[in-house]
Formats: structure tokens, C-alpha cells, sequence
């Protein structure tokens, strides 16, 4: 009769066999996978290398018929300034930039007052103002100010130069100074910054217009321009110098610069686009022709 040692060793020498038998069984199926997958990865290399040779890959370049924004429109918090106005605002896209838009505005104190917009030079003032004016925005409004430079200030619903519209834009032509001119006073011969009847931009802080704008009622010359320049004056200059020639009064806050008469805007409009007119003149500086006086 067999030992019970020697039992113990046929047992652990039958368990050892399984071990053994299964430990190749699954050496086997791991080759066959790893056969199998470099074979499916081989077919895979294979096809798509004769896709990119027959070019299935090629790029075919989408074109892009989608417009570009031609003016970007910053929005405004008119809870954090109540003398903001929310009518909306102008379309970005498929402005026109060539040319110019007449601007008439009408007022309680003479014949109307006339001006082109630049649109080669100003796309997105001229964008604006027709939006605010198709709008009413302008309409039954003061002329503020008539400032220390020479300039009528209109277009703030609230009189406080703190209004507009819940939107601002950038500044899009601001004149240019020679620099060689370090002081107000300009060369012999060199043309004011804004020559009188430039019409322009005004803004608090500068560059974030709204609807504020100016107009020279005579020549003004700066070394640091902060008005851009959006138009000039056509007709009814004269008006303007005569509103200009008010007296003041004080504003409120201590400058005197509200004009003593009520001077409202009864309406503004903005005709539709001119292409191919001479544009306003060029903020570098150089003068408008003289308009008419009427």
C-alpha cells in the first residue's frame, strides 16, 4: 500500500499537469487574438492607404458664404445707466461702406439743417444714426451743449451727455495730427482738425459711441483728437453758427455750456445710401468744402 507521502506527491504532480495543460491552452488563444487583431490592423493600414491614394482624403474646401460682420455693436447696461434708451440694434452684416447717406435734421430754430454721412469713411456712425433715426430716437430731443470748441452736442434723449442708445461702437475715423504739431496751434497752412460743418461723434468715455454727435459751427484744432469724424455739413450752416452765437447757461453741474434758448430737434432722418458720391472728407485734417449757407 502506497505511502501517504507518496499520495501526496502524485496529487500535486496531477495538479501541476492541469496547470500546466491550461496555462498553454491560454498562451494559444492569446496568440490567436493578437494574430487576429494584426491582421485586421494590417487591413485597416491597407485600405486607408488606398483611399489616400485615390485620394478619398482630399480636402474639399466648403466655401464660406457666410457675410462678415461689417459692425460690431457692444451691449450696454441700462440698469447700471438709466439714461440709456433700449430701441434695439443695427444689423451687422450687409452694410453699405461705399458712398454717402444724407442726414436731415430739423429744428425749432430755422430752415433744416443738412449733412451727408460717410459711408466709405464711417460705415457703422452712419449704421447707427439710421437705426436710432428709423426709430424716432432723435425726435423731440435738446441740443444740450454747444461746446467750448466750437461745436453743437445733440443726440442724448437725456440731456445729461451720459444717454444713447443700450449699445456703443468703436471709433472708426479719427483725424490724424502731424507730429510735428505738439500744441493746439497749428502750422502755417495746416488745415484745423474739424474744419467748420464736420459733423462727428462725441462720447463718454471716448470710443464707445452711441447716438451723441457734433457739429462745428467753426474751425477747431486739437493735438488730441477724441472726436471721430462721421460727415459734414450741406445745408444750413448758417443755423447752426446762429444756434452757436446763443448765450450759455449753467448746466447743472457748473459748466456753462447749455445754451439758454431751448434748442430741440423736432426731427432727424436718414435717406437711403448714395453710392459712388464723394465721400465726407477724410479725418486728416483736411477742410470741407464750404456748404451753402441755406
Amino acid at each position: 500500500m502506497a505511502s501517504s507521502r507518496d499520495r501526496q506527491r502524485k496529487l500535486a504532480r496531477a495538479k501541476l499537469d492541469r496547470q500546466m495543460v491550461r496555462r498553454a491552452a491560454a498562451t494559444r488563444r492569446r496568440r490567436q487574438i493578437q494574430a487576429g487583431v494584426g491582421a485586421a490592423l494590417i487591413l485597416v493600414l491597407v485600405v486607408a492607404g488606398s483611399a489616400w491614394a485615390l485620394g478619398a482624403f482630399d480636402s474639399d474646401p466648403k466655401q464660406d458664404t457666410a457675410a462678415a460682420d461689417t459692425c460690431l455693436w457692444t451691449p450696454q447696461d441700462a440698469t447700471a445707466n438709466t439714461n440709456l434708451k433700449d430701441v434695439g440694434t443695427p444689423p451687422t452684416k450687409d452694410l453699405p461702406t461705399d458712398g454717402t447717406r444724407p442726414m436731415t435734421v430739423t429744428t425749432n430754430q430755422g430752415a433744416p439743417i443738412t449733412a451727408e454721412l460717410s459711408l466709405t469713411n464711417s460705415p457703422c456712425a452712419a449704421a447707427s444714426i439710421a437705426h436710432l433715426a428709423s426709430r424716432s430716437f432723435y425726435d423731440n430731443t435738446k441740443c444740450h451743449e454747444i461746446t467750448t470748441e466750437g461745436a453743437l452736442r445733440c443726440g442724448d434723449p437725456s440731456g445729461t451727455g451720459l444717454g444713447g442708445p443700450t449699445y456703443s461702437f468703436y471709433d472708426e475715423e479719427l483725424p490724424t495730427v502731424p507730429s510735428a504739431s505738439p500744441s493746439a496751434s497749428p502750422a502755417p497752412g495746416q488745415p484745423p482738425t474739424y474744419p467748420k460743418g464736420t459733423v462727428a461723434m462725441v462720447s463718454n468715455p471716448p470710443g464707445s459711441n452711441g447716438s451723441q454727435f457734433l457739429v462745428f459751427f467753426k474751425d477747431f484744432t486739437t493735438a488730441d483728437p477724441k472726436y471721430p469724424v462721421i460727415g459734414r455739413v450741406t445745408g444750413g450752416l448758417d443755423v447752426v453758427e446762429k444756434i452757436g452765437a446763443l448765450p450759455t447757461v449753467d448746466n447743472g453741474t457748473g459748466a456753462k455750456v447749455k445754451p439758454s434758448t431751448d434748442v430741440t430737434i423736432q426731427s432727424l432722418t436718414v435717406g437711403e445710401p448714395v453710392s459712388g458720391a464723394a465721400p465726407a472728407p477724410s479725418a486728416s485734417g483736411t477742410p470741407a468744402s464750404s456748404p451753402s449757407a441755406g
